[in-house]
């Protein structure tokens, strides 16, 4: 099973590797992302190698929405969005993109 960490910022730390943690998080734009950290980071494994921040911190955060190259991906779980009229919650459907080792 499973942790479920709370956040308000998109986050991939490495002491989080492998711990099979789902991260929720909740932008103030109202958008709710919930995304698993191990698929998350595997599939930015490259790219954070080679920043700054993963050098200095081993860690990446962003604070105003999931990094685009995970959009659309099985590393995202659920995707919602707060309705600012009515404050109504709303799912959005994610169409999931197959990497080349998932379709076989």
């Amino acid at each position: 099973m499973s942790n479920l960490l709370k956040s308000k910022r998109f986050v991939v730390r490495q002491s989080l590797i492998g711990k099979d943690t789902n991260i929720e998080v909740s932008f103030k734009n109202g958008k709710s992302v919930t995304y698993s950290h191990d698929k998350a980071y595997e599939l930015m494994k490259e790219t954070l190698e080679a920043l700054a921040c993963w050098g200095k911190y081993k860690s990446y955060t962003a604070t105003s929405n999931i990094p685009k190259v995970l959009r659309n991906t099985e590393a995202v779980i659920t995707t919602s969005e707060v309705d600012e009229t009515t404050g109504e919650v709303t799912e959005v459907e994610t169409e999931v993109k197959m990497t080349a080792e998932a379709a076989f």
